[in-house]
């Protein structure tokens, strides 16, 4: 199958020392932003989970990872790749492999200090460390972003954004093993969820995100190598957490940690599952696609 490169993705070839030196230059970047917590995107984003949830209003918490709903990305048109994705460079460093993953992350909520509906936030990003390896499929290249998310009252959230580039895919590549869950057949938590195109397309338009992989299907067929649409690694971690908010209304999180291990696709439904530990301190969710294969983990610690 026959792929066009996108003009700010040069094509794959091996990243020498001198290139992730020059990459490695972007340690240190720091980007300010500020934003209103408003309530529209919050209901929409209720609506695309098929919650019931009453409206929000001013001073309501914002959910675990609906903060992800806000300090958008907004390139300019005329800015954008072939991808859908922002041309490379600016406070991400330019990294010259074609895929780019949201891998995982780790965040920490501050005490009792949270994002509210109607506040002012401010996040402060910084990239922390960029790092390469040759693999299996060809160099790879880990960016780690720190972000703190602060208002009146001081520190609120704190998230650290694993992020993984990687060249497009060949024909003979090796495909990654699958993993069966470790806690599978133990969940005391299930739910299906059917990833239509019409779901993804919301969520896509809820974060603006113009990636093609998640709404175009001969662009991510033909061009990318995918057998379907993508579904959202960030999409996927929110579904695992709303499982939690659906099984125990009252839990408080105080961390979560999760990684994205195979893609999901909409081709078929895919499920979502939860085991609190004994002592009720930590839950582990997971999410397996249709073959009952591990995509996402995820370890929650509750405010006790």
């Amino acid at each position: 199958m026959m792929r066009r490169m996108s003009h700010d993705s040069p094509a794959a070839t091996a990243l020498d020392a001198t290139a992730v030196t020059r990459l490695q230059q972007w340690v240190g970047r720091t980007e300010t932003l500020d934003d209103l917590v408003c309530a529209a995107p919050l209901r929409g984003l209720a609506a695309t989970l098929d919650r019931d949830d009453a409206p929000p209003i001013a001073g309501a918490p914002v959910p675990p990872l609906w903060h992800w709903l806000f300090f958008l990305p907004q390139a300019r048109q005329g800015e954008i790749g072939p991808d859908g994705h922002p041309r490379r460079g600016g406070f991400l460093p330019p990294v010259p492999l074609p895929r780019r993953m949201w891998a995982g992350g780790r965040l920490r909520w501050e005490g009792a200090n949270h994002l509210r509906v109607g506040q002012m936030v401010q996040r402060v990003s910084t990239i922390r460390s960029v790092s390469h390896k040759s693999g299996r499929s060809g160099d790879l290249v880990f960016v780690l972003v720190e972000h703190r998310f602060g208002n009146e009252a001081g520190l609120a959230l704190t998230e650290e954004h694993d992020i993984v580039y990687r060249a497009a895919a060949r024909p003979g590549d090796p495909a990654p093993p699958p993993q069966k869950p470790p806690l599978a057949g133990q969940a005391a938590w299930s739910r299906a969820i059917m990833p239509d195109p019409v779901l993804l397309f919301r969520y896509s338009a809820l974060t603006f995100n113009g990636h093609r992989i998640h709404y175009d299907r001969s662009y991510v067929t033909q061009e990318e190598g995918y057998p379907g649409l993508v579904v959202h690694g960030p999409l996927l971690a929110t579904l695992l957490m709303d499982l939690l908010r659906r099984e125990l209304p009252q839990a408080r999180v105080a961390s979560l940690e999760f990684r994205a291990v195979r893609p999901t696709f909409d081709l078929h439904p895919f499920t979502v599952h939860g085991k609190p530990s004994d002592d009720g301190r930590t839950v582990a969710l997971w999410a397996q696609d249709h073959e009952g294969w591990l995509t996402m983990h995820a370890s929650v610690e509750l405010v006790p």
